[in-house]
């Protein structure tokens, strides 16, 4: 680290030959984690400056001693959700004692996509690290994050994917105070479930996973539009690998199917399918609630249960009467 930060320190806040450093930093910020606690101070002062620069270069050059260049602006928010990543909750005073929110909120409204790309990235890590310092404003923030899902999706989908993903982060930390945003959200996101193309998987996967985390959290408010979305959206959780994502996504999905069972029963196969897709569920929480939504049914349809269990794949059948007792 010492020669890097040397080189760091000699390069003008205006020299290009900072970009591979950026880069570089934020490459070692992620690896090192709390192990690059003693570098954090300086280089997220650096980056605060740099994402200050550029906006003022872009206003007035004259007074900004600069002329605007962008690539300052993403390698700095890159490099800031590489310091949140590593650091965790340690980055909180910092950001508590500088103005990135304000800077984060203006970047997020950037005419460029890719400056939008790397705040909306930055502003889903921030919601892991440090909620509290996204509060004043998180209804600005979630305005902008919601905007990124319009009409024009297909056009900036990488952008769309971390607004979808920032989103599902801030959900799980503050709860219902996200409740204002959700069924627009919802709108937004069922499109995208149930196109047939246009949208890469990783943008099908954070939808998925969002649209269960904002079920978690207000299933009261979602339930009542399952019918809507069960089907595309369990094809979807059907295709996402075991984590702690999928496990936020299926609790959404089991406390809306508990409120509105009758409403999910037209994509009752469908639903096993995504239960089924599961290798390992470490939450006997999970586990659990899975176990009541299923037994729920086999009391619920009663004599009908069969007609509604058989045509499932033998396969299938085996593995949930093995691990929930059906």
């Amino acid at each position: 680290m010492p020669p890097l930060i040397q080189k760091w320190q000699q390069l003008r806040d205006s020299d290009r030959d900072l970009f591979p450093l950026l880069e570089c930093f934020t490459s070692i910020a992620q690896a090192l984690g709390p192990g690059f606690a003693q570098y954090a101070e300086p280089v997220f002062v650096r980056c605060i400056n740099l994402i200050q620069t550029q906006e003022m270069a872009k206003a007035d050059p004259g007074r900004a001693g600069v002329s605007y260049d962008k690539e300052f602006i993403v390698c700095s928010l890159d490099l800031l959700s590489g310091l949140a990543e590593g650091l965790g909750s340690s980055i909180e005073s910092l950001v508590g004692r500088s103005n990135l929110r304000e800077l984060l909120l203006q970047c997020c409204n950037d005419e460029a996509p890719d400056v939008r790309q790397s705040a909306l990235a930055l502003l889903g890590d921030l919601a892991k690290a440090c909620v509290v310092h996204l509060q004043p404003r998180l209804s600005d923030f979630l305005t902008v994050a919601v905007k990124q899902l319009g009409s024009d999706i297909k056009d900036h989908v990488s952008v769309a994917n971390n607004a979808c993903w920032a989103i599902g982060e801030i959900a799980v930390k503050v709860g219902k105070e996200i409740s204002p945003i959700i069924i627009n959200v919802i709108t937004c996101l069922v499109p995208i479930l149930s196109a047939t193309e246009g949208f890469n998987k990783s943008l099908l996967e954070n939808s998925a996973i969002t649209l269960g985390r904002l079920a978690w959290v207000s299933p009261e408010q979602v339930a009542p539009h399952l019918e809507h979305f069960m089907q595309p959206w369990c094809r979807a959780l059907r295709q996402i690998r075991d984590d702690i994502e999928k496990e936020d996504a299926f609790q959404g999905l089991c406390a809306i199917v508990k409120l509105n069972p009758t409403g999910a029963l037209g994509s009752f196969a469908t639903m096993c399918e995504a239960i089924g897709s599961w290798h390992e569920i470490r939450s006997t929480d999970l586990q659990n609630e899975i176990y009541q939504v299923l037994h729920g049914y086999k009391q619920m349809l009663g004599n009908s249960w069969e007609a509604y269990f058989q045509p499932l794949d033998a396969a299938l059948q085996e593995k949930l009467i093995t691990k929930y007792r059906l």
